[in-house]
């Protein structure tokens, strides 16, 4: 194996970051060798491991790996792994944040993907990656256009504008949604996407997500983020600067071109499974105000978000649990902003929490809510 290849575990192997991951990976075999794999309970690892041949896999599918030459290990194991030196974090949820922190905590570079981990505890994370020299590079749509535009200017942003499809019901009121189904809210009206995060689309929960990512990544204030409905799903974030000038990123909606981008940074390399975006057939572009009576989980998350600390371990946790509840039938669509409002307004705030206090408050948060509805 040639010695300037880069070595990449990825953690959500079979989700739709890890998928569309290894695709980029798989044009570019001089560039990168896949030394991990990391999933949950999706046999269909079992494929990627016989087409990628990685050293290491991490799974709970079930498969046989007794006539396949790979070590069953950890997702911790892979996280601290000296070997590695790049790992894709395309987890979902609250158990993302233990796997990015474990590996900032020894020095690997991160492709993020997961919001909740930077919700739960990005300053603690992002401090520690200052020490350890670990860098943090978006491949969220959003957060990677931000970082896309702001590269390379020598002036700071003075604002961050985040889009929004709008989701599933993004013309509806809200109070004509309490009796939709699941299959309704999954329904999204131009990506396709993991279940947890459509729901959340749906509800409006990922840009409130995004909006605390880009506070943190970028280091701006909550005032000096805003977020716009762009229903084409073209434009994936802009940034304004002190002039007055708004620089913004277009592309399709697939997550291979941010993935790519931060594979390669600073290059920008030709892949012709990439599609190219043809100004000259992209329609009308349009851009609308927010209306926030819409969307009460993102007026209520984002009052408790500026709130900071441990409302944001409360915030990810009620999330996750609300939806689950939904996709199981066990609650209506309404009934997760209820669900996320009543945790919020129980909860008082704790100091000076650590990274593990933050993580066991989203777990416990998660496990009361969903113990409460199966009981």
């Amino acid at each position: 194996m040639a010695k300037d290849l880069i070595n990449i575990a990825i953690l959500g192997s079979t989700g739709s970051i890890g998928t569309q991951a290894l695709e980029i990976i798989k044009y570019f075999p001089e560039k990168f060798n896949i030394l991990a794999l990391a999933n949950n309970t999706n046999p269909e690892i079992l494929e990627q491991i016989k087409h990628f041949n990685p050293k290491y896999v991490a799974t709970n599918s079930g498969i046989n790996m007794d006539t396949l030459s790979v070590k069953r290990v950890s997702i911790d194991e892979i996280c601290s792994n000296k070997d590695i030196d790049l790992i894709i974090a395309g987890i979902s949820g609250i158990e993302s944040a233990s796997s990015i922190f474990t590996s900032v905590q020894h020095g690997k570079d991160i492709l993020l993907a997961s919001k909740e981990a930077i919700v739960i505890a990005g300053e603690i994370i992002i401090n520690e990656a200052k020490i350890s020299g670990s860098k943090i590079l978006p491949i969220d749509s959003e957060p990677s256009a931000i970082w896309q535009c702001i590269n390379g200017e020598i002036s700071s942003p003075k604002k961050l504008i985040i889009t929004a499809s709008g989701g599933a019901f993004r013309d509806s009121e809200w109070s004509e949604l309490s009796s939709v189904t699941s299959e309704q809210a999954l329904n999204h009206p131009t990506w396709k996407m993991g279940n947890k995060i459509t729901i959340d689309s749906a509800t409006l929960m990922n840009k409130v997500f995004e909006v605390i990512e880009s506070k943190i990544l970028f280091d701006m204030d909550y005032d000096s983020i805003d977020v716009s409905i762009h229903k084409q799903s073209i434009v994936h974030s802009m940034v304004q600067f002190d002039d007055g000038v708004i620089k913004a990123q277009l592309g399709d909606t697939n997550m291979g071109n941010p993935i790519q981008y931060a594979l390669f940074y600073p290059e920008r390399i030709k892949n012709s499974n990439l599609e190219d975006i043809d100004g000259a057939n992209l329609g009308n572009l349009t851009f609308e105000k927010l209306d926030s009576s819409k969307y009460p989980c993102f007026e209520t998350a984002l009052h408790y978000a500026k709130k900071g600390g441990s409302y944001l371990s409360i915030l990810c946790g009620a999330d996750e649990a609300a939806v689950e509840l939904f996709l199981e039938k066990k609650i209506r669509y309404t009934d997760i902003h209820i669900i996320i409002n009543e945790a919020l307004k129980e909860h008082k705030k704790m100091f000076n929490p650590d990274f593990y206090d933050l993580i066991a408050l989203a777990r416990q948060t998660y496990s009361k809510i969903i113990n409460k509805y199966n009981n």
